[in-house]
């Protein structure tokens, strides 16, 4: 267990824990040996998480003071990762009132430390010329200074990792857009920071001396401009070079328009955030690193924060359960608690029927579709999307099965491949055709609440590039024909197959 100067444990409270930063916190305080306790307005949206168990969930919100006294009892460490940013054109109001109360609080209860993470500032500009965003950051660091709780504010720029508002604005418009008439903002300087040094930072600043009451800027080893990010993201993830055309005539509030109509992101965090691009945010002191060293290997740089975001992709790992729960294996993959726009565009056909069969006779049928038993819809789209394959050098359906009746994890299955089989339960299949994106297709037996025989049946796709999009798009008219006849018929010969 950590410790204070003193020798006793430290306890931390982490607000946020349901949002992108507290949620990959907590893990990490708990791996440093810290007891965390975590205040959510929702306490049920943290069960899915596997450390949920490790904590002390209490139900609460930052402008509750009844709660906030509860929640800060007995708190050495007090970390304040909560911002309205989305909540409406009061946010900055919003944001003021819960600061001084969440300090006023802090200060009664005797923390030791508050941790606050804000957004990087450029020196010199007045702050009536920032963005709202970015004065209402600045204005609840100083809130938080002046608590008379010694107080550490890491203030950064974009964050690199699934999840970040900034990074999924990123994704999105560079993955959907292959010519971009940009606003001015894109020549901006601003320096990114990895998800897991922004961690490794907020961890380490439980331990600051009492003296230090300040604040840090935060970033990563490289300086770029917004069309670099988009640049390197195109080129690390495989896509065409982006063709960017600044103009001068994009105000911040036609930007916003522009990225909620090109982005799922929602255009009440979308303005704040491009209006805050049109300031340089780089990193004038790095006296972080006298508290906190350099990791021996040195910060993480774009092309590598950018990799480790992308890692589950990349390996195929895109959340495909029915729950939709994704247990992290880092802080910068997705997590259950982000929202639905995060993590990457991922299409989805879901179909599902009651069946007049038993589970092991839908179960018979499932683990038999594929090679001389066909896919029990269409057969012809299935053989032209096969001869398709084959003609751009894909496997097509020609490898057939290896076994008429059985499969196991990792045997091919005409263009498929079986990625996971729970017998009786579910069989997973990854494509392996050629696609301008990921495929999978998942079909399950199983008891529904009320004890009949459930078939669910899901087609996921997860797009590469705008051809990715346009490709879900232009099969999508002839999904109610192969996906929705596929549900159909293979129900009817479980059917057929139980009466037998």
């Amino acid at each position: 267990m950590a410790t204070s100067g003193s020798g006793r444990p430290l306890r931390c409270l982490v607000t946020g824990a349901t949002g992108y930063i507290g949620g990959r916190l907590v893990p990490e305080l708990l791996a440093a040996g810290h007891g965390v306790r975590c205040l959510a307005r929702t306490p049920g949206k943290l069960r899915d998480h596997p450390w949920a168990a490790e904590t002390e969930v209490v139900q609460g919100d930052v402008t509750d003071g009844a709660s906030l006294r509860s929640a800060l009892n007995g708190v050495d460490v007090a970390y304040y990762l909560v911002h309205a940013l989305g909540t409406g054109k009061n946010f900055e109001e919003v944001d003021r009132r819960a600061a001084r109360l969440f300090a006023e609080r802090a200060h009664e209860a005797g923390v030791s430390r508050i941790v606050y993470m804000g957004g990087l500032t450029p020196p010199g500009v007045p702050e009536s010329d920032l963005s709202p965003h970015l004065r209402s950051r600045a204005e609840v660091g100083r809130i938080l200074l002046d608590s008379g709780v010694p107080t550490a504010e890491l203030r950064a720029a974009v964050v690199i990792g699934s999840g970040s508002a900034s990074f999924e604005m990123l994704r999105y418009l560079t993955e959907r857009l292959p010519l971009m008439v940009t606003p001015s903002w894109v020549h901006t300087p601003l320096q990114p920071i990895a998800v897991r040094d922004v961690l490794r930072y907020l961890v380490g600043c439980a331990g600051l001396p009492a003296a230090v009451n300040r604040a840090f800027d935060i970033g990563g080893p490289d300086v770029m401009t917004y069309r670099d990010l988009m640049r390197r993201y195109a080129a690390v993830t495989g896509l065409p070079r982006r063709l960017i055309l600044p103009v001068p005539v994009l105000t911040p509030g036609l930007s916003s328009h522009w990225v909620g109509l090109v982005t799922p992101v929602p255009s009440a965090i979308a303005r704040p955030l491009t209006e805050s691009l049109r300031h340089e945010v780089v990193c004038h002191e790095h006296d972080i690193a006298q508290y906190v060293p350099d990791p021996p290997q040195g910060l993480t740089g774009f092309d590598r924060a950018l990799e480790l975001a992308l890692q589950r992709i990349r390996e195929a790992q895109v959340a495909t359960r029915w729950s939709g729960a994704s247990v992290p294996g880092a802080p910068s993959d997705p997590l259950p608690t982000d929202p639905d726009w995060a993590g990457g565009s991922l299409y989805t056909d879901h179909r599902e029927r009651i069946v007049d069969a038993t589970p092991d006779a839908l179960w018979r049928v499932i683990e038999g579709i594929g090679g001389g038993n066909g896919w029990y819809s269409f057969p012809l789209a299935w053989s032209l999307r096969g001869w398709a394959d084959r003609v751009v050098g894909g496997v097509g359906l020609r490898r057939g099965r290896r076994d008429a009746q059985r499969l196991r994890a990792g045997d091919s299955l005409d263009f498929w491949r079986v990625e996971e089989i729970e017998p009786g339960k579910l069989l997973r299949l990854r494509a392996e055709m050629r696609l301008p994106g990921l495929a999978w297709l998942e079909l399950a037996s199983e008891r529904d609440e009320r004890g009949r025989t459930r078939y669910r049946q899901r087609a996921l796709f997860h797009p590469h590039g705008l051809a990715g999009h346009a490709y879900w798009w232009s099969v999508t008219p002839f999904h109610a024909a192969v996906f929705g006849g596929m549900a159909r018929n293979i129900t009817a010969a479980a059917e057929r197959k139980s009466r037998a």
